[in-house]
C-alpha cells in the first residue's frame, strides 16, 4: 500500500476571491432587543468580529506554514484518501501514539501538542506521534456510502497505524475520536495497548443478573439515581449530563445540533456549504460553549483566552476550504440509525488499560464507578482548567497526562 507525501495547499486565486466576495455580502439575521446571551445560540455580536477578521486579518498562510512543518501524508485505505500526520521520534523507547479528534474540529486540534509529545518534552515519555484527518473531515476524501459510522472509522484507523508498521500503540481521542478510540481499544486489543480519553462514554451496570451478582451496590445505586435523580446518588459534581438519549432536546437545550445533523443533515449542509459566515456561526456556538471561559466572561467573550481568533479560522478555514462540513457532520445520521436498532450495550467494555482525564467544562462526565464498570481504568485525572479542546486550551496538561499514561504502559512492558 503505497503512502504518498503530502503538503496542506493554498486557497486558490477563485476560492480566495469567492470567500472574501461571500463574507463581504453576509447579512446578518434579526434579534431580540434585549441581550439573551447564548441561549439562543451564537450572537450576531460575537459572529460579526469574526467574520471580519476572516474577511481582513487572517491570513491562511500563516497556519498553513506551520502546519506544513509537519510531514504530511496519505493513503488510501477501503477506497478512500486518508490524510495524516507522522512524526516519529528520535527517542528508542518511543510508543506510537495515534490521536483522534471529533467534531467541529479538525486534525489541527493537536498542533499545538504534537512536538512536545514527539519530543518528550518535561522529561515524559516521547511518542511516534500520528494525527490522522477523520473521513469526510478536511483532507480525507468524505465516504462514499451510507452506513460509514463509528465503527468504519475504527476500521480504517487501525489499518492506518498497521500501514505505518504499528502493531503496538497507544490512543487517545476527544469527542468522535473517543467513541472511534474505544472501538479500536475493544475490537483491535491485541494492537492497542491502551486507549486514553478526555471526554469517556460510559455504559452504567444495568440490572442484569451477572451485575446484581457481581456488582450489587453499583447496581443498587443506579437504580436509586433512577428514582431521585443520578445527582443526588453520585454528587452534582459527579454527574453531568442531561436528557435520556442522544438527542434529546426536551430535557437538553444544547442536544438540538445532535437532532439536527443525526436526522437531516443534507438541509442543514446547504446552508453551512454556501454561506462562510454561517458555517463560523455554527462553529463557533460550539466553540463557545464546549470551553473553559472564567465565570464573569462566560456570556460576554466568543472564545476563552486559550484559543486564539487565528486558531479558530484555522479549523474553519480548514472546512470551507475543503468543503466538508457536510460529509463531518454524517457521523451523527448514522449513529442515529445505529442508537434506533440497538440490542446491545452502546459502548461495550474496554478491557485495555484505559486511562481518563477530566477537564471542568468538558460537556458530559460519569460517575468514576461507571467507568471502573465499562473500562480497565488504570488512570483517572481531574484538571482545574480546560474543556473539550484541552490540546488546544490546556497543552501542558494534556502532555503531561498522556506521558503519565504512556509512561505506566512502557514500565509495564506493554509495547515489548
Amino acid at each position: 500500500m503505497s503512502i504518498e507525501p503530502f503538503t496542506i495547499p493554498s486557497f486558490t486565486s477563485e476560492q480566495l476571491s469567492l470567500l472574501k466576495d461571500k463574507l463581504s455580502k453576509t447579512l446578518y439575521p434579526n434579534e431580540l432587543e434585549v441581550d439573551v446571551g447564548w441561549t439562543y445560540g451564537a450572537p450576531t455580536w460575537a459572529v460579526k468580529p469574526l467574520v471580519k477578521a476572516w474577511l481582513e486579518d487572517f491570513d491562511w498562510e500563516k497556519p498553513r506554514k506551520e502546519m506544513n512543518q509537519w510531514h504530511h501524508y496519505r493513503t488510501t485505505i477501503q477506497g478512500l484518501k486518508i490524510h495524516f500526520v507522522h512524526e516519529p521520534s528520535n527517542h528508542p523507547d518511543a510508543v506510537p501514539l495515534l490521536l483522534i479528534n471529533g467534531w467541529p474540529s479538525t486534525f489541527y486540534e493537536y498542533h499545538k501538542v504534537i512536538q512536545p509529545l514527539r519530543d518528550g518534552e518535561l522529561g515524559g515519555q516521547p511518542f511516534h506521534v500520528v494525527v490522522p484527518s477523520l473521513p469526510g473531515y478536511g483532507f480525507s476524501d468524505p465516504p462514499k456510502l451510507k452506513g460509514h459510522g463509528i465503527a468504519e472509522n475504527g476500521e480504517i484507523l487501525a489499518e492506518l497505524m498497521n500501514v505505518l508498521g504499528y502493531d503496538k500503540y497507544l490512543v487517545h481521542g476527544s469527542d468522535w475520536g473517543s467513541v472511534i478510540g474505544s472501538s479500536i481499544a475493544v475490537q483491535h486489543k491485541q494492537q492497542c495497548k491502551g486507549y486514553h480519553t478526555v471526554m469517556p462514554m460510559a455504559t452504567p451496570p444495568i440490572p442484569t443478573l451477572g451485575n446484581i451478582l457481581f456488582h450489587p451496590f453499583k447496581v443498587a445505586k443506579l437504580c436509586a439515581s433512577m428514582i431521585v435523580g443520578p445527582e443526588s446518588v453520585y454528587g452534582a459534581s459527579e454527574f453531568r449530563f442531561k436528557g435520556k438519549n442522544f438527542a434529546d432536546v426536551v430535557n437538553d437545550e444544547d442536544a438540538g445540533y445532535r437532532a439536527i445533523q443525526g436526522t437531516r443533515p443534507y438541509t442543514l449542509s446547504q446552508g453551512l456549504t454556501d454561506s462562510p459566515a454561517g458555517l463560523l456561526s455554527w462553529m463557533l456556538e460550539k466553540f463557545h460553549a464546549w470551553t473553559y471561559h472564567p465565570a464573569q466572561k462566560q456570556d460576554t467573550e466568543a472564545l476563552p483566552e486559550t484559543i486564539t481568533t487565528d486558531e479558530f479560522l484555522t479549523h474553519v478555514s480548514i472546512y470551507w476550504l475543503t468543503q466538508t462540513m457536510a460529509s463531518s457532520m454524517r457521523i451523527y445520521y448514522e449513529t442515529m440509525v445505529l442508537v434506533r436498532h440497538l440490542t446491545g450495550p452502546a459502548h461495550p467494555r474496554v478491557e485495555v488499560p484505559t486511562a481518563v482525564g477530566y477537564f471542568p467544562a468538558e460537556m458530559s462526565r460519569f460517575p468514576r464507578e461507571w467507568l471502573e464498570y465499562g473500562t480497565n481504568l488504570q488512570q483517572w485525572s481531574e484538571f482545574d482548567l480546560g474543556g473539550h479542546f484541552p490540546a488546544m486550551e490546556e497543552p501542558e496538561l494534556f502532555v503531561t497526562d498522556i506521558q503519565k499514561f504512556g509512561k505506566m504502559l512502557k514500565s509495564r512492558k506493554a509495547f515489548d
